[in-house]
């Protein structure tokens, strides 16, 4: 009886000690991102002035986009997820070339643009599911009669630093020995600029911006997007930390939903086939079938051959 009692004892105590140290527990749990963003209140995404239809300044130069509309969607899931009542949401501007070390240093905690998710940035970063698949091809004016790749041989090119496109444009100038003298340009805008004035033949950037760029320009029909790729399809997706499983289950899960839903192919069909909040500009770019089997089973990998 004795023995019963004390075993009854003891196991009554261990009890109390783990239900005690329940919420200490889920406290010390939290770490990485989530608590961040728990202990300041507050989410910051990061966001494109000119990667139109994912993320750019609109008409009254307010940040808008389909990638940031997902972000969004990311943002209600972690608010979720750490029981807010509110949760501040700070937008940050980032470029090509500062995106990485902006969410690598933890001043933006997600990079909601036109990003493409690689091996060689994954060694930096994390990505969560792809939501847009793209390759990497050229404009140029349709006077110019540019309608291949070789036909760039000895002439200014232009692409934005810090991109992928930059380095294939370098890859394929080696290996066709083009002779193409490679101008960097600070963001898109510049480099369609540079197009737009003369100063460059060409501009190398993802498909989808030059149809963007084009179709926002003051003559759209003077320019063409030849079919001659420098790529396969790419992955676009959004950029976080590396190495924070936590939030990373968080944005996964929210993404996925989001994909498969009947929401998701909604919101494509609002950034890419009706006209948007840019001089009332219409894109016209179907989703593909290789996104929609993306979408359906949504993926995290890099690898183009995946898609």
């Amino acid at each position: 009886m004795h023995r019963r009692l004390l075993a009854a004892s003891v196991t009554l105590g261990l009890l109390a000690s783990l239900l005690a140290a329940g919420p200490a527990c889920a406290q010390a749990a939290l770490d990485g991102t989530l608590k961040k963003i728990k202990d300041s209140g507050a989410i910051t995404l990061g966001y494109r002035e000119s990667s139109v239809p994912f993320s750019f300044l609109d008409d009254s130069q307010k940040p808008v986009g389909y990638a940031l509309e997902i972000c969004m969607k990311v943002v209600d899931a972690v608010k979720r997820e750490l029981k807010l009542d509110k949760l501040t949401v700070n937008m940050a501007p980032v470029t090509s070339a500062t995106r990485i070390p902006l969410i690598a240093n933890g001043t933006v905690d997600l990079e909601c643009g036109s990003t493409t998710n690689n091996a060689e940035r994954q060694k930096q970063v994390a990505f969560t599911n792809t939501h847009f698949l793209t390759a990497s091809r050229m404009v140029a004016k349709k006077a110019s009669k540019i309608v291949k790749i070789d036909d760039l041989k000895g002439k200014n090119v232009v692409s934005t630093s810090g991109t992928t496109n930059i380095k294939q444009l370098n890859d394929v100038n080696v290996q066709r020995n083009l002779g193409v003298n490679i101008l960097p340009a600070k963001d898109h805008a510049e480099a369609f600029l540079m197009v737009e004035t003369d100063r460059a033949a060409a501009f190398v950037m993802d498909d989808i911006l030059l149809a963007g760029l084009v179709a926002a320009s003051k003559t759209p029909d003077a320019y063409v997007i030849p079919d001659d790729a420098f790529s396969t399809p790419e992955p676009y997706a959004i950029m976080l930390r590396r190495d924070d499983a936590a939030f990373k289950a968080v944005v996964d899960k929210a993404t996925a939903d989001f994909y498969r839903s009947p929401e998701g192919a909604r919101l494509y069909d609002k950034w890419f086939m009706q006209p948007i909040p840019l001089h009332g500009l219409t894109l016209h770019v179907p989703m593909s079938p290789a996104l929609k089997k993306a979408f359906a089973n949504p993926s995290d990998s890099g690898d183009p051959a995946s898609y």
